[in-house]
């Protein structure tokens, strides 16, 4: 269990968060009040009867404490980040507000089932633009067979059912009973589409504003009438002549004196990280300069027998559990994955959760500060990071942490990331990647286990590196940095 004391320090920062942040991520104003009433340590969904009604209506409550919630959540980052003048001094509440959203949401998929099960309607995972949503629909006589989730027993039991079978062939509620679908269908992807369509138009509306200020020749005589800087997209190009834009991840993109890295890789029970779990986390070490420290083990077995750990050093593995819940109605997706099966990972059974272990969060945060921290795609793990580490945001937000990802570079500086039909900005994925690089043999995959990727991403890496440098491009090209590079607040470079 948790030190609940946290939670009463989270809602003692309410005020510097109302001075800072009036507005939800929706335009919406903010009714703190209603966030001081919120009983975030125990609970904040409904537990209802086992009537079709009462079911139908806490998941529609639920929905709508989801969505209050969440919009709040994500506007917090923005907030907390422009916070220039320091008004807010911790990111508890967000945390705790993500801890809250994470149970909100196990008590809504049990819902969810519990309505499949009593024959209220079928449920379909079906991707809507942005988001992958539960679809009500009438049930008709024949449940859904569901490749997202395992089955939960009426009894509260894990493991009574197997996860082949549909909630009406298992259960024992046998009356048809009909109840509105329409007001309890999840709204995440609308929300979330509208949410984007907004930053586009504000985005449009700046670099409009930033046009005219150029025609008039208020933004600097190097670009009169709004013409182009030099230094464009050619600046970045590999060596096929393919010459990919520079975008916003180009800053997470190492220098030429880049050395002691940590690589790490977290696996999890979904890919928002105010809904879902940490589960697995893996990190090495390794430099990519100077020779491998003295005194370290000289061998690390991994769990593919064909990794040698070579110049890593310092290697853990880390394995988390999820609540009773969230445990009993299984994830098959992610079983299929990674191999892991959350039903076996319950809290019930010994497995801490993260987000309930303050002293594996310190002993990472003290990790994550020590040198640069390295990812695939290192803005997931930094999102995940902001929600569930006490102290991360605060560092980072103090230049106190550095993050490199190796993303941009398969982007910028692969040869073999060309656009093809099927990846219009290459193949970018660290499979993809580490076997360009011979961080993977061809003739396996990407294990998605945080410690084996942490590996092949580093190994890579440290090949990808060389070869640039005795090519004299990337960090070492006309546009390279000196420096470690990558990405930390408050550091001019």
């Amino acid at each position: 269990m948790t030190d609940r004391a946290w939670f009463d320090a989270a809602k003692g920062d309410i005020p510097q968060w109302v001075a800072s942040m009036p507005k939800d991520a929706d335009g919406t104003t903010i009714d703190w009040d209603w966030v001081r009433s919120l009983d975030l340590a125990h609970g904040v969904g409904t537990i209802p009867e086992s009537t079709p009604q009462s079911i139908h209506d806490a998941l529609k409550a639920d929905y709508a404490t989801r969505e209050r919630l969440e919009s709040i959540i994500a506007q917090c980052n923005s907030a907390f980040m422009t916070d220039f003048d320091r008004f807010i001094g911790s990111y508890r509440l967000p945390r705790a507000l993500a801890y809250a959203n994470r149970r909100l949401n196990d008590n809504i998929n049990t819902l969810l089932h519990l309505g499949e099960q009593q024959h209220l309607w079928a449920v379909s995972r079906e991707r809507r633009g942005r988001a992958t949503i539960a679809v009500l629909k009438p049930y008709s006589g024949s449940g859904p067979s569901n490749d997202d989730q395992g089955m939960l027993d009426l009894s509260g039991e894990a493991g009574g059912t197997s996860a082949g079978n549909t909630a009406a062939e298992n259960s024992d509620v046998k009356f048809p009973t009909t109840v509105a679908l329409d007001d309890v269908q999840d709204r995440t992807a609308a929300i979330l589409d509208a949410r984007a369509e907004r930053r586009k138009a504000q985005r449009f509306q700046k670099r409009a504003g930033d046009a005219a200020m150029a025609r008039a020749n208020l933004s600097g005589a190097t670009s009169p009438g709004g013409a182009a800087l030099p230094g464009g997209a050619a600046a970045s190009g590999n060596a096929t002549g393919h010459h990919p834009k520079p975008d916003w991840r180009d800053a997470y993109l190492p220098g030429r004196d880049v050395d002691a890295v940590m690589g790490i890789d977290i696996e999890t029970t979904g890919i928002d990280p105010a809904r879902d779990y940490i589960i697995d986390v893996g990190f090495e070490f390794m430099n990519m300069a100077s020779p491998r420290p003295a005194g370290e083990p000289e061998t690390y077995a991994y769990e593919q027998g064909y990794y040698a750990a070579g110049d890593a050093y310092g290697q853990s593995r880390l394995a988390f559990g999820v609540p009773p819940e969230n445990a009993a109605l299984g994830n098959a997706l992610i079983a299929k994955l990674t191999g892991i099966d959350v039903r076996g990972r319950s809290s019930e059974t010994g497995y801490r959760l993260f987000d309930e272990w303050p002293q594996a969060q310190a002993g990472l945060l003290a990790r994550l500060t020590q040198q640069p921290y390295v990812a695939h795609n290192a803005t997931f793990e930094h999102s995940w990071f902001m929600l569930n580490v006490a102290g991360y945001a605060e560092s980072y937000r103090a230049g106190r942490i550095t993050i490199i990802d190796t993303l941009p570079m398969s982007r910028q500086w692969d040869p073999g990331a060309v656009p093809t039909n099927e990846h219009p900005y290459g193949d970018n994925t660290l499979d993809a990647y580490a076997k360009r690089q011979g961080a993977l043999d061809s003739a396996h995959n990407e294990r998605h286990l945080g410690l084996e990727d942490s590996h092949i991403m580093l190994v890579a890496m440290k090949h990808h590196l060389a070869a640039l440098k005795a090519q004299g491009k990337g960090p070492w090209g006309s546009t390279g940095r000196a420096g470690v590079g990558g990405k930390s607040c408050g550091r001019k470079r």
